[in-house]
C-alpha cells in the first residue's frame, strides 16, 4: 500500500538513526518499526516476563545510612548557598 505520512521530528530522527545503524532502506525500517509496535500491543500483559532488578551492595562505608543521603545532600546545598551569600557580601 502506498500512502503519505507526516512524522514527528523525534520519530524521523529515530528512523534515520536506525536506517544508518542497520543499513536498511527507509521502507524496510519503517515497516519493521510499525510491525514491532503493533505486535507489542497484541501481547496480553499476563504473558510478559516480569521485570526483575538484581540488587547489589552500594559499597557504603560503615556508619553511613543510605536513608539519610538526601539529608546530607540538603546540608551540602545549604552550605553552598551560605558560601555564595558570603561571597556576594564581600564584593
Amino acid at each position: 500500500m502506498r500512502t503519505t505520512v507526516t512524522l514527528d521530528k523525534d520519530v524521523e530522527r529515530m528512523l534515520r538513526d536506525t536506517m544508518h545503524r542497520t543499513r536498511a532502506s527507509f521502507k524496510e525500517t519503517l515497516n519493521q518499526a510499525v510491525r514491532a509496535g503493533l505486535t507489542a500491543r497484541r501481547q496480553p500483559a499476563g504473558k510478559r516476563k516480569p521485570f526483575v532488578l538484581a540488587a547489589r551492595p552500594m559499597g557504603l562505608r560503615e556508619g553511613i545510612d543510605p536513608a539519610a543521603l538526601n539529608k546530607l545532600a540538603d546540608e551540602l546545598e545549604v552550605d553552598a548557598v551560605r558560601e555564595q551569600a558570603v561571597a556576594r557580601r564581600a564584593r
